[in-house]
């Protein structure tokens, strides 16, 4: 499928997602999110794609909305920008929190505005030491979206959400990494390599367990303990009639390296 853009690989069970407007730090316009969207519907119907990459072309990830867009430019009158999310950002945030596998995000340059938020909706976030995340709503009057004021507060409590979003501040990615919004800052040149080390490893683990891992942790703030245990229970129930995890306890009593198959 040739894109205009995005440019999109799929090899060993990893399929690569990035975003390629760089003359404008790839921010979206309404062309780029309807093929995100195209592709990552074909990541969904699949069953060969075990792990998703994320990351951007040129020097920045992604700087959120593109402001130039005639779709939320409004030309002369007031847009709805309400919208404009309801479309396209709240169904791409959904869509990357309960995709059935995991989701790594390569932050190569700025995240600012959704873009920023994109990338702490994904499952695991590698950031290059010369990367930032900038919470630039109210630098124009708006609130963080895409999950921006969900997931902020859960990552790093409230004093520092409340900051990141009224000020507007640069964030480093050593400073991220510090404070716990991100796994791991690393050197710039090494960015991709140990992002696909990472996607190639999770792309040979228990898919099914990992996606449920993913839907228990996000649950787990709308549950109650009892809730949360239950839902547990309920969990392994079904994840002990998998595939998979009889070739796992197979491999551990045999002492070997387990083959799963995401089954």
């Amino acid at each position: 499928m040739a894109y205009e853009t995005i440019i999109t690989s799929i090899e060993d069970g990893v399929a690569v997602l990035t975003l390629n407007r760089p003359e404008t730090l790839n921010s979206f316009n309404e062309r780029m999110h309807e093929e995100v969207r195209e592709f990552l519907q074909a990541v969904c119907d699949g069953d060969a794609i075990r792990c998703l990459v994320i990351t951007g072309a040129g020097r920045g990830f992604c700087a959120g909305q593109d402001l130039g867009d005639r779709a939320v430019a409004g030309e002369g009158e007031a847009p709805d920008l309400g919208d404009s999310v309801e479309r396209n950002y709240n169904p791409l945030i959904k869509t990357l929190m309960s995709l059935e596998l995991p989701v790594i995000c390569a932050v190569n340059g700025v995240a600012a505005g959704a873009g920023a938020n994109i990338a702490l909706a994904c499952d695991i976030v590698l950031a290059a030491k010369s990367a930032s995340f900038i919470e630039s709503f109210c630098k124009i009057g708006l609130v963080p979206d895409s999950g921006g004021t969900w997931n902020l507060p859960r990552a790093l409590g409230l004093p520092r959400a409340r900051g990141l979003a009224l000020l507007g501040d640069k964030l480093p990615a050593q400073t991220a990494e510090e404070w716990g919004l991100i796994w791991l800052c690393v050197d710039d040149d090494a960015l991709m390599t140990e992002t696909l080390n990472l996607a190639r490893h999770l792309a040979q683990q228990p898919t099914k367990g990992l996606a449920a891992i993913k839907r228990l942790l996000n649950r787990s703030f709308a549950n109650s303990l009892d809730e949360q245990l239950e839902l547990e229970k309920e969990t392994m129930r079904e994840l002990g009639r998998t595939d998979d995890y009889r070739e796992g306890v197979a491999a551990f009593m045999e002492k070997r390296k387990p083959v799963f198959r995401g089954r």
